[in-house]
């Protein structure tokens, strides 16, 4: 399949492996951006919440010498409870940058026919919900002084190099790695730290490459079977030589993050160091030794199938369609969290086991 240029979720933290404290903000984050994904674009728009792309705002606050919240009315998807959300310019920017890169990958999906698109119906009507999504997005972005101009580009860049023959793998990846590094360096401008851009460009060309490369070992096997495109098997590279890239992407990542001006660190190094790292653990052991789950159902395509990614996409995941594997898997399985020999390393400079997790019976200010 082709047009990645952003994954939806290889940053996956969840209580297990978050301080109850960060595991806040990045709720926070995450509501944030639905609501003013609602609130802007209406409920359709929803569809696009992800959580790589709230890694742009979780930068724009980390840059901030102050925060906006406001509290939420209550959500079925929190258990009809209220909650403190952000409505900084940081969540619109994600926004921006979530519905211009989902248009891009959905118009990429109907041209080539993938799945329900290859039907005339849902082609159409898809089409015009991206062009709705990419107006929608180019408008917000516009209102935060941000030029969508680099990540239209690398949309059209991405479907255009994927045709060529004989590109090596980094050419493959670079219009995903030109679209997320826009998108972080803008989060300097808005929380008027230009000092960082520079870094936050580099850091963001690291994340695009490793979030196209874990997406493209995800879907290694479907892709072959379903003779689907896959940057890997067009490049002719090996999961070892995919794994040396993923390596030195988190490297670099860890190092343009030591490097940034920032008011609150904590977040930002949980989500862009360790759990990219943990990311690159989970993807390649599960292509290295895939387990076939004899509960998962297979995908019967066409609308069934459209609309239940619908309602994944709108519930953040609490529900998945009897074919996703993650269905039968436990939130600690997803998470990769064993107790708390896994997270007692989870704030540096605690002492011990930091008790800062669900699997520790008090918390952690860190």
């Amino acid at each position: 399949m082709s047009g990645r240029i952003m994954v939806f979720g290889i940053v996956r933290p969840c209580k297990h492996n978050l301080c109850g404290n960060l595991f806040a903000e990045w709720m926070a984050h995450l509501c944030g951006l639905c609501v003013a994904l609602r609130d802007e674009h209406g409920h359709a728009a929803r569809l696009v919440t992800n959580y790589d792309g709230l890694l742009v705002s979780v930068l724009t606050e980390a840059q901030s010498k102050e925060t906006r919240h406001r509290r939420a009315a209550p959500c079925a998807l929190r258990g009809f409870k209220g909650a403190d959300i952000s409505e900084a310019e940081g969540v619109r920017l994600a926004a921006a940058v979530s519905l211009i890169l989902a248009s891009g990958k959905l118009k990429d999906h109907i041209e080539d026919g993938d799945g329900p698109f290859a039907r005339r119906f849902v082609a159409a009507g898809g089409g015009r919900l991206a062009d709705r999504w990419e107006r929608a997005g180019t408008t917000t972005a516009g209102a935060l002084a941000f030029d969508p101009g680099p990540l239209l580009a690398a949309v059209r860049e991405q479907a255009r190099v994927e045709r060529l023959p004989g590109m090596s793998l980094l050419q493959l990846t670079a219009p995903t790695e030109d679209a997320v590094a826009a998108a972080f360096a803008h989060t300097a401008v808005l929380a008027g730290k230009p000092g960082n851009r520079e870094t936050l460009e580099e850091a963001g060309r690291y994340f695009g490459r490793l979030a196209h490369l874990l997406d493209a070992v995800e879907d290694l096997d479907r892709d072959r079977a379903q003779g689907a495109y896959n940057p890997l098997v067009a490049s002719g590279t090996d999961l070892a030589t995919a794994r040396r890239h993923c390596d030195d992407a988190i490297g670099g990542l860890r190092l343009a993050m030591a490097d940034l001006d920032l008011e609150r660190r904590g977040l930002v190094k949980a989500l862009l160091v360790r759990e990219t790292g943990r990311a690159v653990e989970r993807t390649f052991a599960e292509a290295e030794a895939p387990k076939k789950d004899r509960r998962v159902k297979p995908d019967p395509g066409g609308l069934i199938s459209l609309v239940c990614s619908a309602a994944a996409c709108c519930t953040c995941g609490l529900y998945r369609p009897p074919w996703d594997e993650e269905r039968y898997k436990s939130c600690a399985e997803r998470c990769d969290c064993s107790g708390c020999d896994a997270c007692s390393n989870c704030c540096e400079g605690c002492s011990g086991c930091c008790n800062c997790c669900q699997c520790c019976d008090c918390s952690c200010n860190c």
